[in-house]
């Protein structure tokens, strides 16, 4: 007999175990980008902070650490700058690709 596992049992995913370093975060950040969704950045933004420690990207990016996590919840659509310096906080930068038709 099986038993069936509903899909609302199953815990949250958290991907921060799996940010350990430049080249993980490059790759996360890069699938995310191709979703074309800022919720889902400032998410993944959030997710990253965390994985690293918010307090020590918050200071590095210049921004306090409360309005750094209103900036990165998975409801937010963080202003431009707001990504470019937390970006440049975690050590990685968004770069443009030509789309592939």
């Amino acid at each position: 007999m099986n038993k069936r596992i509903k899909v609302d049992d199953l815990p949250a995913f958290d991907a921060t175990p799996y940010l350990e370093n430049e080249i993980a975060i490059a790759a996360y950040l890069t699938d995310i980008l191709q979703a074309n969704d800022a919720a889902l950045l400032a998410a993944a933004l959030g997710d990253i902070a965390r994985a690293r420690g918010m307090t020590e990207i918050a200071k590095s990016a210049g921004i306090t650490r409360e309005a750094l996590y209103k900036a990165l919840r998975a409801d937010s659509a963080p202003r431009f700058d707001t990504v470019s310096r937390v970006c440049a906080a975690l050590g990685v930068r968004l770069v443009a690709q030509p789309v592939q038709a």
